[in-house]
């Protein structure tokens, strides 16, 4: 894979975990998105300055905190907007916060390639289609208690791993 495709990659896949930053401290929808793209469009235009395998989140949540900054600026009249002495604890905070979502999104994912193939199927017939145990449970000829029972162990299977991996140790 070649530098802009692994940059793009890098991108794409942090745009729900940047958005979620940035919305924890713009409260705004509306302008959380615009500033999800201003972000974006920084980000393209500097992609030669990122170094590949560094903390792309940290320093994607770096540039959106510039642009975030600049948004207050502007808003600077309204008193709603909390002095920078507060926001900036603030941003401290949340990107710790992001750094931590990426180490959980990351394990997630290791966990589920763990999962043997018939309870991932399940687990996205249930969340990724939006299905219901009962429809589930019809589909597969099955109890809608023994699909619930199901789901149950195969989250708390999910919610072991992750922590094992998270706190370093392999499951």
């Amino acid at each position: 894979m070649n530098r802009n495709e692994e940059f793009i990659k890098l991108l794409t896949s942090s745009q729900s975990a940047l958005y979620a930053c940035i919305l924890a401290l713009l409260p705004d929808r509306v302008a959380a998105q615009d500033i999800l793209q201003e972000t974006n469009l920084t980000l393209w235009r500097k992609m030669d300055e990122f170094e590949i395998g560094t903390n792309f989140m940290a320093w994607a949540t770096r540039i959106a905190r510039y642009h975030i900054l600049n948004y207050r600026r502007r808003l600077s009249r309204d008193r709603r907007v909390f002095d920078e002495p507060l926001f900036e604890d603030l941003c401290e905070i949340q990107s710790d916060r992001c750094d931590d979502a990426n180490a959980y999104s990351d394990a997630l994912r290791r966990c589920l390639a763990r999962l043997p193939a018939d309870q991932r199927e399940l687990l996205m017939s249930r969340y990724s289609s939006g299905g219901s145990v009962k429809q589930i449970a019809e589909s597969r000829q099955q109890s809608v208690g023994a699909i619930s029972q199901a789901l149950y162990r195969i989250r708390e299977t999910l919610v072991n791993c992750v922590s094992q991996q998270v706190q370093g140790r392999e499951s």
